[in-house]
């Protein structure tokens, strides 16, 4: 089969023959339909400091956001057949550790990542563990089914882990709308919110936001973002505060444009500390700051499937292109650009 695969320590990737992996005990072999590339992937890519120090092993073959169908099914799997249409959730647990035997699987204590810490998706076959594969419910696209996991992530941050109950009729503030903030502003949307902000100094992504339902545009290279989401919220502050982006200087002001006893959700990754006034925007407003890696297992994945397949969200607009997989220099390259949503790689053409 095909592969893009990191060869050795460096920056880009090959395209190479290698055997069809087989499934082992408990575990899948996909064929790929579809594999949307992740920023993940393009520090892989790059081989920034973060890839340098965090990948294992190479040669390695990346890629996660995957969807595709079963090909074949290894010993000790019963609930799955060949055929079935599926979409990977890439957090590959223990299981045995206290935070899986307590429900969270997902901040597993020895967590794996697919396609960073095994073989990935970026071709034309990729085995998983039967277990993390979620079957796509009827409704969904095949092509959008290969972003159901970063969805996922808008979802669980969007959400948090109270489900939500804080979303409806009140403000929320989206910073940072690459591809995940853009879900998320949609998904707000969907849940009721009185008016949802997003904050984006990207001049396309912003286009793209609106798109998704953003009510508000806030450039913050051109206006105060803490002071627009005040007087658009009469001095209140947004009920919600969602942080995609990792800028130290942005998640400072999420935390002063949060509302007193907000939820705030950070899923953007700074790229150093951060110094935050703890005591009048956290502390003395009983503020609910929440981490928030990868997607609920499998709530999120259950949340995902009924907004995609019931039409409540409508993501199209953040799949803004495409590529066959020998086209991945240009994949690449479209996804540094900044001028992209979610960019999808095809192994079948």
């Amino acid at each position: 089969m095909r592969a893009l695969r990191k060869a050795s320590a460096g920056p880009g990737a090959d395209l190479l023959e290698i055997p069809v992996p087989e499934p082992g005990e408990g575990e899948v072999l996909v064929r790929v339909h579809a594999a949307s590339v992740c920023g993940t992937d393009l520090h892989i890519y790059d081989w920034n400091e973060w890839a340098a120090a965090r990948i294992p092993l190479l040669p390695m073959t990346f890629g996660h956001e995957v969807a595709g169908y079963v090909e074949a099914v290894g010993p000790e799997v019963h609930h799955l057949q060949p055929g079935a249409f599926v979409a990977a959730e890439t957090h590959i647990a223990c299981g045995h550790c206290s935070t899986c035997r307590t429900g969270r699987a997902h901040i597993c204590e020895n967590l794996r990542i697919l396609g960073v810490d095994t073989e990935g998706a970026f071709a034309e076959y990729v085995v998983i563990p039967a277990q993390n594969a979620w079957v796509v419910g009827e409704g969904i696209e095949p092509d959008v089914a290969s972003i159901m996991e970063p969805f996922g992530n808008g979802v669980h941050a969007t959400f948090g882990t109270e489900g939500g109950e804080d979303l409806a009729t009140n403000p929320v503030a989206v910073i940072g709308c690459g591809p995940i903030g853009l879900f998320a502003v949609s998904i707000a949307r969907a849940a009721g919110a009185w008016k949802v902000v997003a904050i984006e100094p990207n001049d396309y992504r912003r286009e793209l936001a609106a798109k998704m339902g953003a009510d508000m545009l806030v450039d913050p290279k051109e206006q105060d973002p803490v002071a627009a989401v005040l007087e658009a919220t009469h001095g209140t502050g947004a009920e919600v505060v969602l942080e995609m982006s990792g800028n130290a200087q942005a998640i400072d002001q999420g935390t002063r444009m949060l509302a007193r006893g907000g939820r705030m959700s950070l899923l953007g990754l700074p790229d150093r500390p951060v110094t935050l006034d703890l005591n009048d925007q956290v502390i003395f407003k009983e503020a609910r700051i929440q981490g928030i890696t990868g997607r609920e297992m499998f709530r999120t994945w259950q949340q995902t499937t009924t907004l995609l397949s019931t039409g409540r969200v409508d993501v199209s607009p953040v799949i803004t292109h495409r590529f066959p997989l020998e086209g991945f220099a240009e994949a690449f390259e479209v996804t540094a650009s900044g001028r992209s949503g979610k960019v999808i790689m095809f192994p079948g053409g």
